[in-house]
């Protein structure tokens, strides 16, 4: 019974977040944040959000500047689930690679050599 509330208030928070960065990279043409997934320890008190961001050249200066602003982030979704939760969970941000793991994996089953973003 335990693991349907955590998977609704995981599916609530991804929700959440999701419209949250979906609002803050209007400003940033070119730029997009999605919320792969989001996990929430048993006591409600920390949640792992895991972000897949593109371009993906962008991720660890994007990541850097979300851990810097998690402040003001747990604050618009306390705003927003403040009717559905009593306590808002501390936030941590990962980047969700699942997408270049997939690409590698693709361009090694197609033996091509795997496309190499190089950094600036």
């Amino acid at each position: 019974m335990e693991t349907k509330r955590l998977n609704k208030i995981e599916r609530l928070l991804q929700k959440e977040l999701g419209v949250i960065f979906q609002r803050q990279t209007q400003a940033m043409p070119g730029t997009l944040i999605s919320v792969s997934a989001v996990r929430v320890s048993a006591d409600l008190s920390v949640a792992k959000a895991y972000l897949s961001i593109f371009p993906s050249a962008k991720g660890k200066e994007l990541l850097e500047t979300i851990h810097t602003h998690t402040r003001s982030i747990r604050y618009d979704l306390g705003q927003r689930v403040r009717l559905q939760l009593r306590k808002i969970p501390e936030l941590s941000f990962f980047i969700d690679d699942s997408l270049d793991y997939l690409e590698n994996i693709d361009a090694l089953l197609n033996l091509q050599p795997p496309k190499r973003e190089e950094a600036d």
